[in-house]
C-alpha cells in the first residue's frame, strides 16, 4: 500500500474537521488530516444550540461513532469533561445608552431538559483536542504543526504540499481551513456581499460574576434560571455582547468566562487608537449595567479583534474538493448557527464520501447537495442576523423578531428530531441496527432544510413577509414602529401551527416556560403534532403514541446513570488482559 496515498485528505482539525475524519476513518476509508498549529488550541464558537446537539446525535446514530454525541448535553459531562460549562437557555438583555436595564426587555429562551437534558458550552480547545484525538482512535492520520502551501488538482486525485515535508495525494480534499481557506483563495472564491455588518474583539477572562450580582436579582427578573446558567447575549443599537460562563455549576473545573463583543463598522468604525481592551471598557461604558458586571473582570489572553466577519463563497463544491465550515462562509455567531451549519455539512459529506468510494464519483455534480444546503443556511443566517440588528436599534422591534427567530429555530429543530425518530422507528421495524437505507431517507430530507423553518412551506412566506417588514421600517420613526408591530403581531397571531408561548412573549412575558411537559400538548389537532400540512410535514404518519414511545426511549438512552454505565462497560472492555 502506497503510504502517501489517502482516500479523503482533509485540511483542519477543528470539530468539524476531525468530526468528518473520525467517521471516514470509522468506516474503512483512509483519511489523513493536516493542522496548521497544534492542539489544544483557543478557538470560538462555545454556546451550543439545540439544533446542534441533535445533529450530533444524527451523526453518532447513523454512522456508529458514539463520540460524536458526547458534546450534545450535559449527561455526558462525565465522558466530556468538567471544563465546558451548562447551557439551559438562551438569555437576551436590551440595553439603551446612558440607562440602567429595563427589566422588562428581557427574553430568556428556557432550553427544555427533556428528554436528553440541558446543552454545554464547549471549552473549545478541549473538546476539539477530544474529537481530533477521536479520530485518531479510529485510524485517521494527522498532522499538526503542518501548514498547507498548495493543493494541486488532477483528473483522477488531488495533490496536497505542505510547506514542509513531503507531498501526499489522495482521491478527495476537504478544505475545513477557516477564512484563510487554501481553495477558497487559490480560486478567489470569497464573496462579501452580505446584508449583515459585523466587527468584533473577544477574549477570555475571570472574575466575570453572575449577572444577577450586579444587575439585580434572578428574583426581580422573574426569570427560571440565572442568566448565569445559559449563554447571555447583551444587546443595544449597533451590536451586541456574549457572555459565555464554563464555570457556572458545581463539578465546574474551569474559572474561565468567553467574552466577545460585535459591532456595526458603519455606526462605530473601527477604533485604531485603542487596544481592543480599551475599546471594549470605552464602549460598555455608556451601558451602566452592562459595565457593572466587568468592572473587575480581567482577561486571560490577549484581545483578538477581527475587522468585518462575513463572508461566503461562490463555489463550494469542485472536481474532487470541497469547502466545509468556516472555509465555507461565516456570518456572525450571535444564534449559535455555526456549529450546526458545519455538523449538518459533516454530514452530507460522510454520506456522499462514503457512497462516491463505492462508485468512483467524485465530481462535483455528485456533491452539488453540499453547496446548494450550504449556500440556502448562509442566505437564511446573513438576512436573520442582518434583521436582529435592526431590530435591536428599537426594542419593540426586538420584542417581535425575538419571535420570528425562535419560529425558525423551534420548527427546525423539531424536523431534525423527527427525521431521526421516523428512521429509527423504520429501522426497528425491519428489526435491524442502522441499516444504510435509514440514513439515506434522512438524507433526503436533510438536503432540503434551511437552516430555519425546518423545510415547511408554510414557514417561507410568514419569514419573507416579516424580514420585509423589518427591511422596511424605520427603527427611529416610533410611528412606523408601531405600524410594523402592529402588522407583524398579526401575521403571528393568525398562524394555527405557532406554540402557544410564542404568543405570550408577544404579549409581554419574559421567558419561554421552564416545565415543556404538559397535558395540553396531547391534544389532538390542537396540541404539539397539530393537524394537516404541519403535522404531515413534520410527523408523516407518526401517531402520538409512536410520539411517547420514542420521547421515553430517548428520555432513558440519554440517562446519566445508563450513560454512566455504558461509560464503565467500554472502560473495563478496553483494560480487559490479553
Amino acid at each position: 500500500m502506497d503510504n502517501q496515498h489517502f482516500d479523503v485528505a482533509i485540511i483542519g482539525s477543528g470539530l468539524g474537521g476531525s468530526s468528518l475524519a473520525a467517521i471516514l476513518a470509522r468506516h474503512g476509508q483512509r483519511v489523513i488530516v493536516f493542522e496548521a498549529r497544534s492542539h489544544p488550541r483557543f478557538a470560538i464558537g462555545e454556546s451550543l444550540i439545540l439544533e446542534t446537539s441533535e445533529m450530533m446525535r444524527a451523526l453518532a446514530y447513523f454512522y456508529d461513532v458514539p463520540e460524536l454525541a458526547y458534546l450534545s448535553t450535559e449527561n455526558f459531562l462525565s465522558f466530556a469533561g468538567t471544563t465546558h460549562g451548562i447551557k439551559r437557555h438562551f438569555g437576551f438583555l436590551h440595553h439603551e445608552a446612558g440607562r440602567p436595564h429595563d427589566k422588562r426587555h428581557t427574553l430568556q429562551a428556557v432550553i427544555p431538559q427533556e428528554p436528553h437534558g440541558h446543552e454545554l458550552h464547549l471549552y473549545r480547545q478541549d473538546s476539539d483536542y477530544f474529537m481530533m484525538s477521536t479520530a485518531v482512535s479510529y485510524g485517521a492520520t494527522i498532522r499538526q504543526n503542518t501548514p498547507i502551501q498548495d493543493i494541486e488538482l488532477h483528473d483522477d486525485y488531488v495533490t496536497i504540499i505542505p510547506a514542509q515535508g513531503t507531498p501526499i495525494t489522495a482521491g478527495y480534499v476537504v478544505d475545513a481551513g477557516g477564512f484563510r481557506s487554501i481553495l477558497a483563495q487559490k480560486f478567489g472564491l470569497r464573496d462579501f456581499n452580505l446584508q449583515t455588518h459585523a466587527r468584533g474583539m473577544f477574549t477570555h477572562m475571570i472574575n466575570v460574576p453572575c449577572y444577577h450580582q450586579t444587575g439585580g436579582s434572578k428574583e426581580s427578573y422573574g426569570l427560571p434560571f440565572r442568566m448565569s446558567e445559559g449563554t447571555l447575549h447583551h444587546v443595544f443599537d449597533g451590536g451586541w455582547l456574549w457572555v459565555i460562563p464554563f464555570d457556572n455549576h458545581t463539578a465546574s473545573t474551569n474559572p474561565l468566562c468567553s467574552v466577545g463583543l460585535l459591532l456595526d463598522p458603519r455606526q462605530y468604525p473601527p477604533r485604531d487608537d485603542l487596544t481592543p481592551e480599551q475599546e471594549f471598557y470605552e464602549f460598555i461604558a455608556q451601558y451602566p449595567t452592562i459595565a457593572a458586571q466587568f468592572a473587575h473582570a480581567r482577561a486571560v489572553r490577549d484581545w483578538t479583534r477581527a475587522g468585518r466577519l462575513q463572508y461566503s463563497s461562490t463555489q463550494i463544491v469542485g472536481e474532487r474538493w470541497a469547502l466545509m465550515g468556516h472555509a465555507a462562509g461565516f456570518i456572525d455567531p450571535l444564534y449559535s448557527k455555526g456549529l450546526y451549519t458545519t455538523f449538518t455539512a459533516v454530514f452530507i459529506l460522510s454520506h456522499l464520501l462514503l457512497q462516491a468510494k463505492e462508485t468512483g464519483d467524485y465530481s462535483a455534480a455528485a456533491f452539488a447537495d453540499l453547496q446548494t444546503v450550504t449556500h440556502r443556511f448562509v442566505c437564511t443566517a446573513d438576512r436573520l442576523v442582518a434583521n436582529s440588528y435592526r431590530a435591536f436599534r428599537n426594542y419593540r422591534l426586538w420584542q417581535v423578531y425575538a419571535v420570528m427567530w425562535l419560529l425558525g429555530a423551534y420548527t427546525e429543530l423539531v424536523k431534525l428530531n423527527m427525521m431521526r425518530a421516523q428512521a429509527m422507528l423504520r429501522a426497528q421495524a425491519m428489526k435491524r441496527g442502522r441499516p444504510a437505507e435509514s440514513r439515506q431517507a434522512y438524507y433526503e430530507q436533510l438536503v432540503t432544510l434551511r437552516l430555519a423553518g425546518g423545510g415547511f412551506a408554510g414557514f417561507t412566506p410568514v419569514a419573507d413577509q416579516v424580514d420585509a417588514i423589518m427591511e422596511a421600517v424605520n427603527p427611529a420613526d416610533e410611528t412606523a414602529v408601531t405600524a410594523a408591530v402592529t402588522e407583524i403581531n398579526q401575521i403571528f397571531r393568525g398562524l394555527d401551527w405557532i406554540a402557544d408561548p410564542f404568543i405570550a412573549l408577544l404579549d409581554g412575558k419574559t421567558y419561554l416556560p421552564k416545565n415543556k411537559i404538559r397535558l395540553s400538548l396531547l391534544k389532538p389537532g390542537a396540541g404539539f403534532m397539530r393537524f394537516g400540512a404541519y403535522k404531515e410535514h413534520f410527523f408523516g404518519d407518526m401517531t402520538m403514541l409512536d410520539l411517547l414511545r420514542y420521547g421515553v426511549k430517548e428520555k432513558a438512552r440519554y440517562a446519566r446513570s445508563y450513560l454512566n454505565w455504558q461509560h464503565r462497560q467500554m472502560y473495563r472492555k478496553r483494560n480487559e488482559p490479553l
